[in-house]
């Protein structure tokens, strides 16, 4: 599972090399990063169908209010904002879910998911500015 989902983060590198507009390019950028994440999520959460439709409604309508925090905020009180988020949604989650351990294993995943896509990206851009050597003559 681990090269599938290298592969599929590797694939948001070949989106950003497509000669496109910004605007065209941020778009596609965003929808491929936001299907590998309901790819990684599901997976981990090892999400049946009937559990995933109902489940990404609901976690859409939590990501949605997340975003809303302002980022300018001090740090403490948008980290508090967004535990407050958390603790309203935990209850429709945990109807879905069925138990709390998985509940807590999404929250966790939301943070991995990002770090390993901060990662993929910071790995590729330094291959990008490496210069390449000629090999042989």
């Amino acid at each position: 599972m681990k090269k599938v989902l290298g592969f599929l983060i590797m694939m948001i590198g070949f989106l950003a090399a497509n000669a496109q507009t910004p605007d065209e390019a941020d778009i596609k950028q965003q929808e491929k990063i936001k299907s590998l994440y309901v790819a990684f999520i599901t997976q981990k959460l090892e999400l049946s169908s009937a559990e995933a439709q109902v489940f990404w409604p609901i976690h859409n309508e939590f990501e949605k209010e997340v975003k809303a925090v302002d980022m300018n905020l001090p740090e403490l009180e948008r980290e508090q904002k967004i535990l407050d988020i958390k603790k309203r949604y935990e209850p429709r989650f945990n109807k879905v879910l069925l138990n709390p351990k998985r509940v807590d294993k999404l929250f966790r995943l939301n943070g991995e998911f990002r770090k390993k896509l901060i990662e993929r990206i910071s790995k590729q851009r330094a291959n990008q500015q490496r210069p390449k050597l000629r090999r042989g003559v």
